[in-house]
């Protein structure tokens, strides 16, 4: 390999890494990690969403976008589905699909239904991390 070819590669990789390295993490809703994610005082972000739904579809990506920003490199995104796991957004207190609900440990900071205006989102995932 070329000496321009290796700085190039080189460059690019560190130009990547920081996008990948201060992503938010993104899992599946798990009782056991939400409280150990609580519990840590980590910032949270609970997404009820299915798959069916057009305003979840459309929250989707706005909160990947905003999770990206280095701001939320410690906040853990847990998605519910709305059709499978129906006491733990119940649990949550929420009534339907689409529902944002933000957290800074184990106390709630804000909660949106239906919002998918990108200022407004992200508003609601700083308000965990402030």
């Amino acid at each position: 390999m070329t000496f321009i070819r290796r700085a190039f590669l080189l460059i690019a990789f560190v130009v990547a890494l920081p996008g990948a390295a201060f992503a938010a993490e993104f899992r599946a809703f798990d009782q056991a990690a939400f409280a150990a994610a609580q519990a840590e005082g980590r910032p949270i972000l609970v997404e009820v969403a299915a798959d069916w739904c057009p305003t979840c579809r459309a929250q989707a990506p706005i909160i990947r976008q905003t999770a990206a920003d280095p701001a939320f490199a410690t906040m853990v995104v847990f998605r519910i589905d709305f059709d499978r796991q129906r006491d733990a957004w119940r649990g949550l207190g929420a009534r339907r699909q689409s529902t944002l609900i933000a957290f800074a440990g184990a106390r709630e900071t804000d909660r949106a239904v239906g919002a998918t205006d990108q200022r407004r989102i992200a508003a609601l995932m700083r308000s965990a991390v402030q």
